[in-house]
């Protein structure tokens, strides 16, 4: 083992899928951090349980979420600092209380957490404390529960690198690895040895974490799973530079020998930037991972198949060919094309999970190939309502009338501006139209056959009555909201995944309304 490398992955099983994409159904697009709630941002505790509680009135079988690993640079769920570690402020305090490591006392919110939106330092602040409090109260215990060990052990692969990583970190100032000293940033073994005895009680504190969140996710998947609602994670193809994965496994990335990203990831200009994404992952190193039987990779989607029901993988494009930038660029404008081995990984992954429920998030620059190395494995391709209405006649190819039954239809994505947003945009864009052409807000009046009072009911119906085996629905077009429910803006680093959903929202009558939809259009059967 050279100095940097870090845990060697051990093979587990992958249950087989109870839940099926092939299979005619719908469901909600919701970030656990938009839940309602009194401490500030949505966690795994009683208000997920209303949710899936509502989803199981409204005849929806599926609940997809965004990234739900340790958030990174401007709260981005798409940047985690880790690959296989959960998010620390989805952790419910209700449950912590439940357990008696909080007192009520400690679940009083202040302020600042009464906001609308997730005040991501005010929430930090607030929940971490309460974390340490919980933490503090269990070590006051005569001895840890057994069922800690037994995590610790069980997920040591990656929970011993996040735990330190984490530690190391928060020891630094916040500051990324690559600003750690020269030894740590090496993982040398005599400077490791030295972290973990001097930061024992931070690391132990984060392995306290991982194993709640274990604990309280594991127990919201049985209770949704009983009431016949699926999970649905993303699985972004990239990982965060500043991350335990990057830092534990620097021979699997493509970087320098100081540890600087060769180059970067992103995409070239399209619909939602002139100069491009950057999105700033390091790439692969793909023969190394070829050496390894792809064993990280293998790792990771085992640990979110313990998880999730299915799984979107998010830019799924890059299994067939990334956009590399360098790592010194300021914008993605200029950049290349690299092929990826992505056949071989996911024929490794066929051979060894199994038949696992995935969701190909194939918008962008969609080749032939890509295409093709989709439909191989049966993977869904993603169609977006949102697209289907421009001036450009390649929009057919998100317009329900050309849908295949294997696909997963929305209105737009979590990068997507609200449908009732969308629609005034396209209203005010028909004011400057020229006579005599029709615009893409007359061909969505047009297309639905409505006046567009209700638009984003008549895209949910369009969407519903389309021949996409699944309609996954974002809460923002449920609720008819407009551009401040907007979840993410791409190339903004700020004031994104914000949004939160109104207290009192989730009314009977709107799951009434949700599964008479569903029924009507054959996506749920009493």
């Amino acid at each position: 083992m050279t100095p940097h490398q870090g845990a060697q992955f051990r093979e587990t099983t992958v249950r087989t899928p109870r839940f099926r994409l092939d299979e005619r159904a719908g469901g909600i697009l919701l970030h656990p951090t938009s839940l309602p709630g009194p401490h500030g941002s949505g966690d795994l505790g009683p208000p997920a349980q209303r949710f899936v509680d509502f989803l199981a009135a409204a005849g929806q079988r599926w609940w997809q979420m965004l990234p739900v690993g340790p958030p990174g640079p401007g709260n981005s769920p798409y940047s985690a600092r880790s690959a296989f570690a959960g998010g620390p402020l989805l952790i419910s305090l209700d449950r912590l209380a439940e357990e008696g490591l909080l007192n009520p006392g400690d679940l009083t919110a202040t302020s600042a957490l009464r906001s609308m939106r997730v005040a991501y330092p005010a929430v930090t602040q607030f929940r971490l404390a309460r974390l340490r409090k919980a933490y503090a109260a269990s070590q006051g215990r005569k001895r840890a529960p057994a069922a800690l060990e037994q995590f610790c052990n069980d997920e040591r692969d990656w929970l011993d690198d996040y735990a330190l990583y984490a530690a190391l970190r928060r020891a630094h100032g916040a500051r990324e690895w690559l600003h750690w000293p020269r030894a740590l940033r090496l993982r040398q073994p005599a400077a490791l040895r030295r972290a973990r005895t001097e930061l024992a009680d931070e690391i132990a504190f984060e392995q306290f974490c991982q194993f709640q969140f274990h604990r309280q996710w594991q127990a919201l998947r049985r209770y949704a799973n009983a009431r016949g609602v699926g999970l649905i994670g993303d699985v972004p193809i990239f990982v965060a530079h500043d991350s335990a994965d990057v830092w534990a496994h620097r021979e699997l990335f493509q970087l320098d020998a100081d540890g600087r990203p060769r180059v970067v990831s992103g995409v070239p200009p399209d619909y939602f930037s002139r100069s491009g994404q950057l999105w700033g992952h390091p790439h692969y190193r793909w023969p190394r991972h070829r050496a390894t039987g792809f064993a990280w990779w293998l790792a990771r989607l085992r640990r979110t198949f313990a998880q999730f029901d299915a799984v979107r993988v998010d830019h799924f494009l890059g299994f067939h060919r990334v956009w590399a930038v360098s790592g010194r660029a300021r914008t993605a404008r200029h950049g290349r094309w690299m092929r990826t081995p992505g056949a071989e990984l996911l024929a490794t992954v066929r051979r060894k999970l199994g038949r696992v429920e995935i969701i190909a998030e194939d918008l962008g620059v969609v080749t032939p190939a890509a295409t093709a190395l989709r439909e191989r494995y049966g993977f869904p391709g993603m169609r977006l309502l949102h697209f289907a209405f421009g001036n450009d006649a390649g929009d057919r190819y998100n317009q329900p009338h050309s849908y295949p039954r294997e696909c997963v239809v929305y209105p737009g994505t979590h990068d997507n501006d609200t449908t009732v947003a969308w629609f005034e945009a396209l209203r005010a864009d028909a004011r400057q139209q020229r006579s005599g052409e029709v615009s893409p807000y007359e061909r969505v009046l047009r297309y639905t056959g409505t006046s567009g009072r209700e638009i984003h009911w008549d895209i949910i119906r369009l969407a519903h009555a389309s021949v996409a085996n699944t309609a996954i629905i974002p809460l923002q077009d449920i609720l008819g909201l407009g551009r401040a429910a907007r979840m993410n803006q791409p190339g903004t680093p700020t004031g994104n995944w914000e949004w939160r959903a109104p207290p009192g929202c989730l009314t009977d009558q709107l799951a009434d309304r949700l599964r008479d939809l569903a029924a009507a259009y054959d996506r749920w059967r009493r």
